[in-house]
């Protein structure tokens, strides 16, 4: 799955330039021109990083960065800041609202593409390995052969993709409206329900002779993948 980067920046031109070399570098891409319209964007697909200018208009990035660290579903987010303010006092600031990187304009496309990707190594580094595990289970991306406690574990195509995205986010609560987007895209219409029936077949895949189950239901939330049920 590709991750998904969303550029908040009111300056069109920068934005479509933005977008173009994430696409260019394997990302899926969102932009949003105002605070405003990123905070809504999130709140409908939690990206796996976030761009931010900030000077926009409406909400500012900073005040952006601010909110998304006071929700528990965003407070980790990956924020990379971009600005204008190049003093010592506004990086500070900056970086103390809880941005993760801080890039003074004008910059240059390769070293902003470098720090992206540094930024998602150091705090989601299950994006950039190509064996994952969390307790029992193991992804190997490359042969995308799973396996629980050393037993192989047969999942469909769909399947494959929910557990992987759930192991990139462990004890994260998802609503069956997030993971249909993460999962299957936000331009396919698909029932709500159909999450139930793939986490169902997941279940049953992961659970064949183990002890206990390691995807939580959480009434009137969602699912997460936890070592504690």
């Amino acid at each position: 799955m590709k991750p998904y980067i969303i550029i908040a920046e009111d300056e069109d031109a920068l934005g479509t330039l933005l977008s173009y070399n994430l696409e260019k570098e394997g990302y899926e891409v969102g932009q949003a021109s105002d605070g405003d319209e990123a905070l809504v964007m999130i709140k409908e697909r939690l990206p796996d990083l976030l761009v931010c200018d900030w000077m926009m208009p409406k909400v500012s990035g900073i005040e952006v960065c601010r909110r998304l660290r006071q929700q528990t579903t965003t407070r980790n987010l990956p924020i990379v800041m971009l600005t204008a303010r190049s003093e010592e006092t506004d990086r500070i600031r900056g970086l103390d609202t809880g941005a993760d990187d801080y890039v003074v304009k004008p910059f240059s496309m390769v070293e902003l593409m470098a720090r992206i990707r540094a930024v998602l190594r150091r705090i989601r580094p299950a994006l950039s390995e190509d064996r994952v595990e969390f307790g029992e289970i193991s992804v190997d991306r490359l042969s995308h052969r799973v396996q629980r406690a050393g037993r192989d574990v047969h999942l469909g195509p769909t399947e494959y993709k929910l557990l992987d995205y759930l192991m990139q986010y462990p004890r994260r609560v998802f609503s069956r409206e997030q993971l249909l987007d993460a999962v299957w895209g936000n331009d396919v219409y698909v029932e709500a329900r159909t999450v139930d029936v793939h986490v169902g077949r997941l279940r049953k895949a992961l659970n064949n002779g183990a002890e206990f189950d390691p995807i939580r239901t959480v009434r009137s939330a969602g699912y997460s993948l936890d070592l504690q049920n």
